[in-house]
């Protein structure tokens, strides 16, 4: 079991889901990883907090109109830690990156920004105040691992090191090509890969790793509860086995069956 109480700043602490039909992805992802939905209203509608075991893991909500007419894909959002949000978003634009949505605070929660950075992976800044995040993670049913993939690792290695202090630690593959690992001081915080051809054409984005006990029972769930496999599980040698999975909505996530 591991539990947080606290995250050092620079560290991916909490993810959301942002989905078209909120009732049917609760009833998806509680299936698939047993977690509790309680919901809580808010200004913008209601947020869904999922729970495993009474610790929070995770959130969802459903996407407004104006995203919706944005043409903006349900996805999940990787948030990291900040200690001031305002010197982090001023960080992020003065190297590149630009605003999603301005700073503003969630009563008793914290205080957050969207952004993207030059390659438009978006992203969310999140000041903590009462909510560090994740109560629970690295372990199935939570959240393990935060993947950024993008066509020019060396820029973004660049813009990250800037706003976040991470170091890129640079390694082969098993099965060939390049992994960065996000460093923050001796402790790798997040992943990055190069988009390759071969996936067709995929944005620049943060993707996220939810664990699981089995990563093939994972994907048969989602096939046989309208969602989808976008590739069976792949063994990584030390790592675990992991799987891309879309929920009913048309979210991409990636179940994680760490080794041992």
């Amino acid at each position: 079991m591991a539990e947080f109480t606290s995250y050092e700043p620079g560290t991916p602490s909490w993810i959301d889901l942002a989905t078209t039909d909120l009732e049917a992805a609760k009833g998806f992802y509680v299936g698939l990883f047993g977690w509790t939905a309680a919901d809580t209203p808010s200004p913008e509608g209601i947020y869904t907090m999922f729970s495993k075991e009474g610790a929070l893991v995770a959130a969802a909500y459903e996407m407004s109109a104006d995203m919706i007419e944005n043409q903006i894909p349900p996805h999940w959002a990787t948030y990291i830690t900040v200690a001031n949000v305002e010197e982090s978003l001023a960080t992020v634009q003065a190297n590149g990156g630009s605003i999603v949505q301005p700073v503003h605070e969630i009563p008793g929660s914290g205080r957050m920004a969207a952004v993207q950075d030059p390659a438009a992976a978006v992203f969310a800044l999140w000041e903590p105040h009462g909510h560090i995040g994740a109560q629970r993670a690295n372990e199935p049913g939570a959240l393990i691992w935060n993947e950024l993939q993008n066509y020019d690792t060396a820029a973004a290695a660049v813009f990250y090191e800037a706003v976040f202090g991470w170091s890129a630690q640079v390694s082969q593959m098993p099965a060939g090509g390049e992994y960065t690992s996000f460093m923050l001081g001796d402790r790798p915080v997040a992943g990055m890969m190069a988009i390759q051809p071969e996936w067709g054409p995929v944005p620049p984005n943060w993707s996220v790793y939810i664990g699981v006990a089995d990563a093939q029972v994972a994907c048969d769930y989602a096939a046989a509860h309208g969602g989808g496999v976008e590739f069976p599980p792949m063994d990584v040698t030390g790592v675990g086995s992991f799987a891309l999975l879309r929920d009913p909505q048309g979210a991409y996530f990636y179940a994680m069956e760490p080794a041992p």
